[in-house]
């Protein structure tokens, strides 16, 4: 094969790498626009409009310098203020490509805006009219992402893991210099899975600004996604996300073990206690309701004798008579019951049971 050859197949090869590179640079989508018209719209080949262009041109070619970059172009009213960050995790080349695709995409989709953002997974861009530098200004954005995630079956279980990574590495970004404000972070959910997170602040703001950017997004990442095994949140000088799965390259900032709190222990301990007290409790009160209905089932066995007793008592009566000497004898004509008879035949000479007054007395039935 001759030389000819070789460069014709050279550049045709080169051609399709070209093509299929601009074809994926096109398909890619961001996560998420915030075009904002408070400002007003800009004219077309207008002095703001070609000071936009050139200030997109910067972004992309500085930012992968250091993964951030922010810079202004023009005076007066045709001042550009722009700003790019790149994910802590991405290479100088990753940092460029996505700048350059974010530079073209905020020119579409926010059409004339004079204050705009724009977010792709590695990468956010925003340019204003008004100088946004080292001003904090929360504006979470939830992604349309995190909507086909997996429910998990135990919320407050996930919960408590994934939030208590999001802390911990929120605090590193936000207070740790060497970091950039970027930190991930990986804690133990099960024996086989783990919980991966990351979170990143522009490098324009204070460490502060940071931490409460952080802490405020959590508290709109547990808004969307409580129930969820992942989910984002974007915002102007902060994003946070975690998932079930490594998604962020390079080595983990901090490898986390979740332990239960002291606190946490002492709840279980006293929850175990009070249901032994309560299962001891409810032993001696049904033991307590046993001897009572035993007794008193007996109490009315008794009864039933004393009444069979009485009974026949009546049916063979035992005859007394009055000797002399005032001593009772058996006698057959005249019946004679013991007193403990009479009393139970007559509930203890119930009102109730009395007929009648006679001249020898009270009359019972």
């Amino acid at each position: 094969m001759d030389r000819f050859s070789l460069c014709a197949i050279f550049i045709l090869v080169l051609s399709v790498c070209t093509i299929c590179s601009v074809s994926n640079v096109h398909a890619v989508e961001p996560l998420s626009t915030l075009c904002s018209y408070q400002y007003g719209n800009y004219s077309a080949n207008s002095t703001f409009e070609n000071n936009l262009k050139l200030l997109l041109q910067s972004l992309a070619s500085n930012t992968p310098i250091t993964g951030f970059n922010d810079t202004s172009v023009g005076n007066s009213t045709a001042q550009v203020y722009g700003q790019a960050l790149c994910r802590g995790d991405t290479n100088s080349t990753e940092c460029r490509d996505c700048v350059k695709i974010a530079a073209q995409g905020i020119m579409s989709q926010c059409n004339k805006s004079l204050d705009a953002l724009i977010w792709y997974e590695r990468c956010q861009v925003r340019y204003s009219v008004m100088n946004f530098f080292s001003l904090m200004v929360y504006t979470g954005k939830y992604t349309d992402s995190n909507y086909p995630r997996n429910v998990t079956a135990n919320p407050a279980r996930l919960y408590s893991h994934w939030i208590y990574m999001m802390t911990n590495i929120s605090g590193e970004a936000a207070f740790d210099p060497s970091l950039q404000m970027f930190a991930t972070g990986v804690v133990n959910f099960t024996a086989s899975r783990a919980i991966y997170g990351l979170v990143q602040c522009t490098r324009d703001i204070s460490a502060s600004d940071c931490n409460s950017c952080l802490r405020q997004a959590l508290g709109d990442l547990r808004t969307c996604c409580y129930t969820r095994e992942g989910g984002m949140i974007l915002s102007r000088n902060c994003n946070v996300r975690f998932e079930h799965y490594q998604f962020y390259n390079g080595p983990v900032t901090s490898v986390l073990t979740y332990h239960y709190s002291e606190g946490n222990r002492w709840k279980k301990w006293i929850i175990v206690l009070v249901l032994c007290v309560l299962g001891s409790v409810s032993f001696v009160v049904i033991g307590y309701c046993a001897v009572f209905f035993s007794r008193r089932r007996k109490d009315e066995f008794d009864d039933e004798r004393s009444r069979s007793a009485l009974f026949h008592d009546y049916a063979a009566p035992v005859g007394v008579a009055i000797t002399e000497a005032g001593d009772l004898v058996s006698s057959d004509e005249l019946p004679f019951m013991d007193l403990t008879i009479v009393k139970a035949a007559t509930d203890d000479f119930s009102s109730s049971n009395k007929l009648g007054q006679g001249g020898f007395g009270a009359v019972y039935k």
